[in-house]
């Protein structure tokens, strides 16, 4: 990748970091005052953790795209690009996701889920809310650093 190529690619990815950081800003105001009964709240919080994963997915295909790192099996798309994510590929890119970022979005992955494909009552909602709740908050330092060692290994 020459320098201007990679100045583009990285602007690319802190616009996209940008954007979940303000996702995840909005996890919090939501999650404020959070309680069990509160059902609208609770599906409000819910919405914009899924938000919160589709804008990491998002990151994830800015890079796949520019490397050239495509998913052929679309029934499994979601799953691999993670994977795919955790691996370096020799000559073409460096690992960009660290494993702890990995299992935490892997769960965040199969709560969106969950959420988007209406899988879900209140009760169930409740049940998995909190711990999805914790695994965005603790993803989003483990992708800051993921991403400033990927752009580090890039240049």
């Amino acid at each position: 990748m020459d320098t201007r190529q990679l100045a583009v690619f990285t602007a690319d990815v802190q616009s996209q970091m940008q954007l979940i950081q303000q996702v995840a800003q909005l996890v919090e105001l939501r999650a404020q005052g959070l309680q069990r009964e509160d059902a609208a709240r609770l599906e409000s919080v819910a919405y914009q953790i899924h938000n919160f994963y589709n804008a990491v997915e998002d990151l994830l295909k800015t890079i796949a795209v520019q490397f050239e790192n495509q998913i052929a099996d679309t029934s499994r798309w979601h799953q691999l690009i993670l994977q795919r994510m955790t691996q370096e590929i020799t000559a073409v890119r460096p690992a960009f996701l660290s494993q702890r970022s990995f299992a935490a979005l892997n769960a965040l992955r199969g709560f969106r889920h969950f959420f988007r494909h209406a899988l879900w009552s209140a009760d169930r909602l409740r049940a998995q809310l909190i711990a999805n709740l914790n695994r965005s908050r603790e993803v989003l330092p483990l992708l800051e650093q993921d991403v400033a060692k990927f752009l580090q290994q890039l240049r």
